[in-house]
């Protein structure tokens, strides 16, 4: 997973087409879909250095392993889905629970490498790897529980749930089981230690733009004035109103954080989660500058109403906890001094970008009220931002 967010080239119709087919919970059409979406997400995928991040992740991987070995109850002699298994460490572990057959699917070449795990690990005998996509994929039966880690940057990004709804859909026994089984999204206020240095470096990207315009009169003949907006619109709308990957100091969290969303992953559709609104309400607790909002996700280890887990887990990406994931930070440009008592409120949408679906865009309508007067600190704005 990218740390940083990346430059995005102008959609074409080819890419819109690939996005539009996986979106839609069926994976790619035809080959050349399948290498658009390999080169936009999976690509990275098959190389042991990025399942290396992964794998050294303390705390996603002290949950997963504790999650599935401290439940054997609920693997012992049953039919298990690993979807998206990548290395297959989560498969690995649901043999060593007891499971009697491991169905793990990987959309990459990693499939090659899960395979030779599992028999170094001797359970080759159980796990068995299918390389493709998990919406194409044909099982030879239907499984008791499902296990995958598809959660991404601020808790959606990468659109790996939507194999996971499809597997869950197609194979899932009734009353089976999913690991994670309840995922939520939260967002506080936040005086950023980002926002300072992003605002310097979008200056001097503008006093830039000017120096080179000049260069270009004097030494090509040429102005660019015509181009100085579209030029202050992408600074800005990539260096201030872009998600960032951060790993937050507490110290900097201002107010009380709202849920942005929580689901039950044995019952959330695509529909919930492609395009949802939601009101949020935050109260500052201190005199500061908002300068910021940061997002962390936790995800719930809890089995079914029918196989639930014994041993109850919970991962949590919220600070100080530190994860491969971070934290996601989106900047507020102008800040916003702010009183203790302060209330944040308004309505945030988060959506899929038209021209890649597993990245996100989300729009916030912000609204700063002081009730102790019951005036409106700062007039309602809406801003605009990428989750690249």
């Amino acid at each position: 997973r990218a740390r940083t967010p990346h430059r995005m080239s102008a959609p074409g119709p080819e890419n819109l087409a690939a996005a539009d087919s996986v979106a839609k919970g069926v994976g790619p059409s035809n080959e050349h879909e399948k290498a658009l979406d390999f080169a936009n997400y999976f690509s990275s995928y098959g190389y042991l250095y990025h399942q290396k991040d992964m794998l050294q992740d303390i705390i996603r991987m002290e949950s997963y392993r504790t999650a599935i070995l401290q439940n054997k109850k609920c693997f012992e002699g049953k039919a298990v889905l690993d979807v998206g298994t990548g290395s297959g460490v989560l498969a690995i572990w649901a043999a060593m629970a007891g499971a009697r057959v491991v169905y793990a699917v990987e959309a990459t070449s990693m499939a090659k490498q899960a395979r030779r795990l599992a028999e170094a690990n001797g359970v080759g005998h159980i796990v068995q790897v299918f390389e493709g996509y998990m919406e194409q994929v044909e099982l030879p039966e239907k499984v008791d529980v499902l296990v995958s880690e598809w959660m991404g940057y601020f808790l959606l990004r990468e659109s790996m749930l939507d194999p996971v709804i499809n597997a869950r859909q197609r194979w899932l026994k009734p009353g089976g089981a999913c690991y994670p089984s309840q995922a939520s999204l939260f967002m506080a206020p936040l005086q950023s230690s980002l926002y300072h240095p992003r605002l310097q470096e979008f200056e001097r990207e503008i006093a830039g733009w000017s120096s080179f315009k000049h260069f270009m009169t004097e030494e090509n003949e040429l102005e660019l004035d015509c181009l100085d907006a579209d030029w202050h619109k992408e600074q800005r709308d990539y260096l201030l109103h872009s998600c960032m990957w951060q790993q937050i100091n507490p110290s900097e969290i201002i107010g009380t954080s709202t849920t942005l969303l929580e689901f039950d992953v044995g019952s959330v559709t695509q529909a919930d989660i492609a395009t949802f609104t939601t009101p949020f309400r935050m109260e500052i607790t201190a005199d500061a500058e908002v300068s910021g909002f940061g997002s962390w996700f936790d995800t719930a280890f809890e089995g079914s109403e029918a196989s639930p887990a014994s041993h109850p887990v919970l991962l949590t990406t919220e600070p100080p906890s530190e994860t491969h994931w971070g934290q996601q930070v989106l900047l507020l440009h102008p800040p916003q001094p702010a009183m203790a008592g302060d209330v944040l409120h308004g309505e945030i949408t988060l959506g899929r970008q038209p021209e890649n679906h597993r990245l996100l865009w989300l729009r916030m309508t912000l609204r700063h009220t002081r009730p102790m007067t019951g005036e409106q600190v700062y007039p309602e704005r809406t801003i605009n931002y990428r989750v690249d």
